[in-house]
């Protein structure tokens, strides 16, 4: 039985009150290690546990980001592990690819079985990147070279961009950053995630850059795509001649779960080994993406 039982009028979602900031809380702590907001993972227990199928459930998975990233966000500020270079170009490749995602999404994703075969896909896609990089890593652990994190002597210019960190230097092209970002942002945008859940495995496996610090960058970038994510659903009538604006309170009270369980995952992240988050992280994905993209075919 339901403790606080509550019917949301958007979404027609019935559930405990309890619900949403409680699975938000546990799943954003493990993912945000990694720079994941875990949108990945609400939207589709909003789509198979409570039955949220229409389209504002990408709105609503945008708005959890909204509430929810400022917590890692500032966690990695007082860290000293936010590169906002790396930010600010995630930022600016990804956003107009939300805005194309969006309209993909409303235009010629409506239907909730093609979009959970959509779902599945991604999920599937992202699932073996995470598995790569647990390859590649190998018995890595998350504590680091004597124990420093701190990002310093940051540097960049219309070509490149660079930092040290844990007595290493990291540098990368300013270009492939950005259309990285544009191509995720395009997923991002349909499915709904900002593109941080996306974009953070590509720029450690391609772009060699450490999770610990691509991890508040991607978030960064995540937190401003969402915003912009809400406001179009709100307000463009893509869908039929309708918009397709969020759930505010359930996306709200996913969001503060998010809030609390991506500041204490990102202050726990250093001592944790972070094969261990990623393989976690991997079986879950996995799991999710298997049992959608089963479901496209056997209910076809």
């Amino acid at each position: 039985m339901d403790f606080f039982p509550i019917h949301f009028t958007v979404s027609g979602v019935e559930t405990s009150i309890f619900i949403p900031p409680l699975i938000a809380f546990v799943i954003s702590f493990f993912s945000s290690m990694a720079g994941i907001t875990c949108a990945f993972l609400i939207l589709p227990f909003q789509m198979s546990a409570l039955g949220f199928v229409t389209p504002s459930v990408s709105a609503t998975n945008f708005l959890y980001n909204v509430v929810g990233t400022p917590g890692g966000i500032l966690r990695y500020m007082r860290e000293g592990r936010m590169v906002w270079p790396l930010a600010l170009a995630i930022t600016i490749g990804t956003l107009p690819g939300v805005l194309v995602g969006y309209y993909i999404r409303v235009r010629y994703l409506p239907d909730p079985r093609s979009f959970k075969l959509f779902v599945g896909v991604i999920l599937m896609y992202i699932g073996m990147r995470v598995v790569k990089k647990i390859i590649r890593t190998g018995g890595a652990s998350a504590t680091g070279e004597n124990g420093n994190f701190t990002v310093s002597n940051v540097t960049y210019s219309l070509s490149r961009m660079g930092f040290d960190f844990q007595a290493q230097r990291v540098e990368f092209s300013l270009a492939a950053i950005i259309i990285l970002s544009l191509v995720v942002g395009v997923i991002g945008g349909i499915y709904g995630i900002g593109g941080g859940a996306i974009i953070a495995p590509f720029c450690v496996a391609f772009l060699n850059i450490p999770v610990h610090t691509v991890a508040g960058a991607a978030m960064f970038g995540t937190f401003v795509t969402s915003i912009v994510g809400v406001a179009v659903y709100s307000l463009i009538p893509f869908y039929n001649g309708q918009t397709a604006p969020p759930d505010w309170f359930l996306g709200i009270l996913f969001g503060i779960g998010g809030l609390l369980g991506m500041y204490l995952g990102a202050t726990c992240q250093k001592y944790v080994p972070e094969r261990i988050i990623q393989a976690i992280l991997a079986l879950i994905i996995f799991a999710v993406s298997i049992n959608y993209i089963l479901q496209f075919f056997i209910y076809a």
